[in-house]
């Protein structure tokens, strides 16, 4: 598919890994709802990126919030092609310590917003993308997801975080699968350490010290390369069904 011309809602979009995937989008000819916290930058990001873009306020939990973000999209845009899921959070945090087990509320509160707003933004994207034109190729919409490498490689206290993170992995396929005859592709992006606001927060020596673990090359990464693969995800469509890993050869030791 073709990023000209199409339309994508980005969650998470007013910072990091999603801010960066709009600016792509839009400078390859497309047009962006950022949706996200609105105690966000998304307004201000709107404002800045000028009438190809737009921001909608919500929580990707909530089904009302959601579905009026998607509603907004088509009524400013006319349609939604591209869904990139980046919102997120994390805890850091053992299953148990001197303090006692993790809170129930925290581990759950990762899930919900990892996982569960992660399927509530694609399922409602999804049904106005069925209602797409197909494209020569019988393309009506993409979807992109974002796990981490913490699925895979896990560390002490992120019991939470790869579980929601693990289940975004898990559930690529099946709903590529799903939604195959309707023409839309679902992959997903496993991004390791990257230089996103979260981070930033971090000391520098806590930041080189991250950076050092990365094999190649021996950098954070940068959410323009992880916005690169995301328009690539876009542009291939034999793209589908699949994680990709965007780690520079990183695999997580257990701290």
């Amino acid at each position: 598919m073709r990023v000209e011309g199409t339309v994508a809602l980005v969650t998470g979009g007013a910072s990091g890994l999603g801010a960066a995937t709009v600016r792509e989008l839009l400078g390859a000819g497309g047009r962006a709802m950022i949706l996200d916290r609105p105690q966000s930058d998304g307004a201000a990001l709107a404002r800045e990126l000028g009438r190809d873009a737009a921001f909608a306020g919500a929580d990707v939990t909530s089904d009302a919030e959601v579905a009026a973000a998607v509603e907004q999209t088509i009524e400013r845009f006319g349609a939604v092609h591209i869904n990139v899921n980046c919102a997120g959070t994390g805890a850091a945090m053992k299953t148990t310590s001197k303090a006692g087990p993790m809170p129930l509320e925290i581990f759950a509160k990762v899930i919900e917003i990892n996982l569960i707003g992660t399927f509530n933004v694609l399922r409602l994207c999804a049904a106005r993308m069925a209602k797409n034109a197909p494209t020569r190729d019988g393309e009506r919409g993409v979807i992109i997801n974002t796990a981490s490498v913490a699925a895979f490689d896990g560390q002490i206290g992120q019991a939470a975080y790869s579980a929601s993170k693990g289940s975004v992995v898990a559930m690529t396929l099946p709903i590529a699968r799903d939604l195959a005859t309707l023409g839309i592709r679902v992959c997903t992006i496993a991004p390791g350490t990257f230089d996103t606001p979260m981070l930033a927060l971090l000391p520098d020596t806590q930041r080189q010290a991250l950076a050092a673990q990365i094999p190649f090359p021996p950098r954070l990464g940068q959410p323009r390369e992880f916005a690169a693969l995301a328009r690539h995800i876009v542009e291939n469509a034999m793209l589908n069904g699949e994680t990709i890993r965007l780690d520079g050869a990183l695999r997580m030791p257990p701290r």
